[in-house]
């Protein structure tokens, strides 16, 4: 077992540190919501008042922050506050599950290699609640050696755990996926809707969609619907879940990366452009597949 520092206690990090907790590692944790610190350490963490008061003395760090601003920050240092790059010890492995731009990825993982420090970019894919179950996938960008180190801690959190590539590979594509995701949201919802609106039971169309040609992943896990499929945010008022504005965050990347290897998305530029204006509708704080509300809207309104 590790001792292992998390920084980063949201809705997703919060119940990957537990994961670790439960799996027998010694963890360190730290969030500037007091509230969240104090919930693990009911659980069995260690609370620590200060990001690098918590990686002091651990063998690995793991970061599930917003964006990557925060990320910079957070290594890197800002001013003359020094980063965690600075403080860490020599051996120390560092994990960031964050979705960020892989060029804050690229230029974390670039100091890091100049400190003597591993560092792999692996961000998550499963939502919360593959973040409880402990089923996730990891995603990761960094060298052979320092994926090697970090598949063992991952699988304590995780399912499915793919080396995408070099440093910044990961969140390449973790961009990739999250375009996607968003347009067979928005496909899968407009489809519901024009069965609803022609008479058919949403519930029996999905089972219909499920088994056909249009079978996908938010058919099978996360349908849009509300009352079709239980334990999911649409049956439970779209609370909870992956949020309308880190899809938006998310897709912002994706039309950012592809405006730097001019790749043709119109798809991704659609979607992204209806979430954003679905979070301008105040719904920025709900689940991601309330973007189904869009098309069961009078549009005359």
């Amino acid at each position: 077992m590790s001792t292992i520092a998390f920084i980063g206690l949201g809705n997703m990090g919060g119940p990957m540190a537990l994961n670790l907790v439960k799996a027998g590692h010694t963890v360190r944790v730290f969030d500037l919501n007091e509230q969240a610190v104090h919930e693990l350490a009911e659980q069995g963490a260690i609370p620590c008042h200060t990001s690098c008061g918590a990686v002091a003395g651990a063998e690995v760090a793991i970061t599930m922050l917003p964006a990557g601003v925060h990320v910079r920050s957070l290594y890197l240092g800002q001013g003359e506050e020094r980063g965690l790059l600075a403080k860490a010890a020599a051996d120390t492995l560092l994990i960031d599950c964050s979705t960020i731009d892989a060029a804050s990825a690229l230029a974390v993982s670039d100091a890091a290699n100049q400190a003597g420090l591993a560092f792999v970019d692996a961000p998550v894919s499963g939502g919360t609640a593959g973040a409880a179950a402990g089923t996730l996938t990891f995603i990761c960008g960094g060298s052979d050696a320092g994926f090697a180190r970090a598949k063992p801690i991952l699988a304590d959190m995780g399912a499915n755990i793919f080396h995408a590539g070099g440093p910044g590979a990961g969140q390449v594509a973790k961009i990739c996926n999250n375009m996607l995701l968003s347009v067979l949201m928005i496909g899968t919802s407009e489809a519901l809707q024009l069965g609803r609106d022609h008479g058919l039971d949403p519930a029996v169309l999905s089972e219909i969609m499920k088994v056909s040609s249009g079978g996908n992943w938010t058919l099978e896990k996360y349908n849009p619907c509300p009352d079709v499929m239980a334990n999911v945010p649409a049956s439970n008022g779209y609370q909870g879940g992956f949020m309308v504005d880190l899809m938006s965050k998310d897709l912002g990347l994706a039309m950012e990366t592809a405006g730097q290897s001019r790749s043709a998305t119109p798809m991704g530029a659609l979607a992204t452009s209806l979430y954003r204006q679905h979070a301008r509708r105040g719904n920025g704080k709900r689940d991601f597949s309330s973007i189904f509300e869009t098309f069961g809207q009078d549009q005359s309104e």
